[in-house]
């Protein structure tokens, strides 16, 4: 077998274009999420959801998708998928910093609480879960307006446990709507470790009671993530109905940046994580196959460096929003 074909990406079908366009997405965001904190730390952000640890598989999955078809109701932690969709550096600056250009919500929400017509990303809330049955609705307007297109929705794996899920399972099972339910399990609901949230195994198991197949998947593998993504999306658009896709992964920061995680795990833990992060792994497939030279390696660092300078940059400068408008889109003008 040649080199060619020996290559695992190239097998289930990627370019090396597409790869390093995935390793660059999650560079960012990752290079995003650090500059938050560090701003948050610095007094000048107020809140950061953190999506650090967890990149590798929102990109796999995203990258599966369509952005100019699809429909996507993410979760606080998302960045990777929206990033993906089309939302900007600079969009997530103006969110974290609250200003009046951020696309989200003109500053009105908090960070991670992304939304964007134009993006194809449905307004999400506070609420855990909300936005699942958010997506099954969507799902369903598709159906009727016989529009062929996926939906997704995101939450980590304690929001299994709420009503909105089941319920939005339910429905789309028995309607065969065409979603993918991705369960970015990492092991914490805030506090909680999976063994206090879940009798069962694994989260994918819930799957089979509302018909539809679940799989596990490991978070780290970005290349496994997105080859279950792709099944679940041929499976949707051949009308076989929704997929629940459990990725393994772990969150490497605290909850919040109002979170202390020492109280709950040990710095042990959290440095073996570190380890198996997609971001190391990745890179080294990359570099492995020869794909990520190390002169493209430092390029795409450079550049990544000064999309985040500029946009914070601007973002730190932009007008606050005047105090009146934060009644529009509140009652009928």
């Amino acid at each position: 077998m040649s080199k060619q074909t020996a290559v695992r990406h190239r097998e289930i079908g990627l370019s090396d274009e597409q790869v390093l366009d995935m390793y660059r997405t999650m560079i960012l965001a990752r290079a995003l999420d650090e500059r938050m904190w560090l701003l948050n730390r610095a007094g000048k952000l107020p809140f950061v959801v953190s999506c650090k640890g967890q990149e590798g598989a929102q990109v796999g999955l995203a990258f599966a998708l369509d952005p100019t078809r699809d429909y996507v109701a993410p979760y606080y932690r998302d960045l990777g998928v929206v990033l993906r969709f089309g939302q900007t550096a600079r969009d997530v600056m103006l969110s974290g910093f609250a200003k009046r250009e951020d696309p989200n919500s003109g500053g009105r929400q908090m960070p991670g609480h992304f939304g964007s017509r134009k993006n194809r990303i449905l307004t999400g809330s506070s609420p855990v879960s909300t936005q699942i049955p958010h997506a099954v609705g969507m799902a369903l307007a598709a159906r009727m307006r016989n529009e062929r297109l996926v939906t997704y929705t995101s939450f980590g794996e304690g929001s299994s446990n709420q009503g909105d899920f089941h319920e939005a399972c339910n429905f789309a099972g028995v309607q065969k709507l065409p979603v993918i339910f991705f369960c970015e399990n990492n092991l914490y609901a805030i506090s909680v470790p999976l063994a206090r949230q879940v009798g069962c195994e694994r989260i994918a198991q819930r799957a089979e009671g509302y018909g539809f197949p679940g799989v596990t998947i490991d978070g780290n593998d970005v290349l496994a993530v997105y080859e279950a993504a792709r099944t679940a999306v041929n499976r949707a658009l051949d009308g076989l109905g929704p997929t629940l896709i459990e990725v393994l992964t772990y969150r490497i920061n605290p909850h919040s940046s109002d979170d202390d995680d020492r109280v709950y795990r040990s710095r042990e833990e959290v440095d073996e994580a570190k380890q198996r992060d997609a971001i190391v792994t990745f890179g080294a497939y990359l570099r492995s196959t020869g794909v990520l030279t190390a002169d493209k390696e430092q390029a795409l660092l450079r550049d990544v460096e000064q999309v985040v300078d500029e946009a914070t940059a601007y973002a730190e400068q932009a007008p606050y929003a005047e105090p009146q408008e934060a009644l529009g889109h509140v009652y009928a003008q």
